[in-house]
This record gives C-alpha cells, sequence and structure tokens, in this order.
C-alpha cells in the first residue's frame, strides 16, 4: 500500500495542473560566481555583506513600525537604535538614483547591472542636504527577482521611474558600518559626512510610487 501511494504521490506532483504548482525562488546563494560573503578579507566585512545580500522578503512581523524615515533622520548616535534582523517599511521623495560603487559585497563586479543601486531618500523635497539623506539599495539580487515578477529594477529604470517622486520602501535594516565615518548621526561635524545615518534599507525588496504624506 506504501508503494502504491508513493507511485500516486509522484504521478501527481509531475502532472498536477500549473495553477497549483508553488513557486520556487531561484538559488541565489552564489550570484554570477559571487557568493553572498562577496570577496572580502575581513571576517567583519563577510558577515556584513552576508546581511546585505539577503535575498528573502521579510514576514510582516519582522517589521520594526518605529523605523520611519523621519526617526531614522534623528540626530543622535544610533548605532543601537535599530536591529539589523528586523525590517521596515519607510515612506520619503527620492533625491537621487544612482549606480553604486566597485565593492567586496559584489566581488568588485565593475559592471553596473552587477552593482547595486544607491537610492537617496528625503523627508523634505525642499531639503535634499546631504546630512539629511537616507539611503536605500537594490542589490543584484534583488534586481533578479524583481525581474521575475515582470518589474525593471535596471539603475536607469529606477531613475525614470522614481526620481523626484514619493514612494514606498521595503526591505531589511542595515547599519552599514563602512559608512559609520561618513554619516552625521555617528561621525557628526566631518567634512566628509555625506549621510544622515549608516542605517540603511539594505536590501530593497519592495518599492512603489504613492502620493506625498498629508
Amino acid at each position: 500500500m506504501l508503494v502504491v501511494l508513493t507511485v500516486v504521490a509522484v504521478w501527481y506532483l509531475q502532472h498536477r495542473p500549473p495553477s497549483t504548482r508553488v513557486a520556487i525562488q531561484p538559488a541565489l546563494e552564489t550570484f554570477n560566481g559571487c557568493g553572498m560573503e562577496g570577496d572580502a578579507s575581513s571576517l567583519a566585512v563577510r558577515e556584513l555583506n552576508l546581511l546585505k545580500n539577503r535575498y528573502t522578503s521579510p514576514e510582516p512581523q519582522q517589521i520594526d513600525p518605529r523605523a520611519t524615515l523621519a526617526a531614522m533622520l534623528e540626530p543622535g548616535d544610533d548605532r543601537v537604535r535599530w536591529n539589523d534582523h528586523h525590517a521596515a517599511e519607510i515612506t520619503g521623495y527620492v533625491w537621487e538614483v544612482k549606480v553604486g560603487g566597485v565593492e567586496t559585497v559584489n566581488c568588485h563586479a565593475a559592471d553596473p547591472p552587477d552593482r547595486d543601486t544607491h537610492i537617496e531618500l528625503v523627508l523634505d523635497p525642499m531639503n535634499g542636504q546631504e546630512d539629511r539623506r537616507v539611503i536605500v539599495e537594490v542589490t543584484p539580487r534583488s534586481r533578479t527577482l524583481a525581474g521575475q515578477r515582470g518589474e525593471d529594477w535596471s539603475t536607469p529604470a529606477l531613475r525614470d521611474h522614481f526620481h523626484g517622486r514619493w514612494v514606498r520602501v521595503r526591505g531589511w535594516l542595515l547599519f552599514d558600518t563602512e559608512h559609520r565615518d561618513q554619516s552625521a548621526n555617528t561621525a557628526p561635524g566631518r567634512s566628509r559626512d555625506w549621510r544622515a545615518t549608516a542605517w540603511e534599507i539594505h536590501p530593497v525588496t519592495n518599492l512603489e510610487v504613492v502620493d506625498r504624506p498629508r
């Protein structure tokens, strides 16, 4: 009887209607020959890259409702303000969209499609000062998953569609220690500060245009 049931189960899995099949995410542990840790030599950076290269979407219970754009812009040393095993959903105005740098997280890939996209959000469209910007990042892995949903998350497409608009961004919280000395909250007063905080949404898992908040 067990053999018969097994044969029936296998037959069903092979012949069930397409509408009942479960969509399976592709294996993205290795992407374009680059593993989740990237090619960093430092253990700390390898561990950071593992967080940056996450490609699963957060569950609703993992989203921290306290993490808003206004809260992320609050001044003061914010290293322990959030938890990078939690996620956030924030709304902001897109000040800039550009290709990220050549970094260990992507094994020093030089081609723009294999690099992160930096999206700079501000709370006030009339104030785009560097110390009032929060960075959110689309990664090559999240770009691939968006493509499977029929969404073009290439840097040019993201710029064309979202630049100068209000957006709602969902994804994983991340404190990017590589930029803590370039952030106003953790390195106040330095001339090389180009962001408000080292906290990011990285990677972005969902991005949509919304009306300007009242």
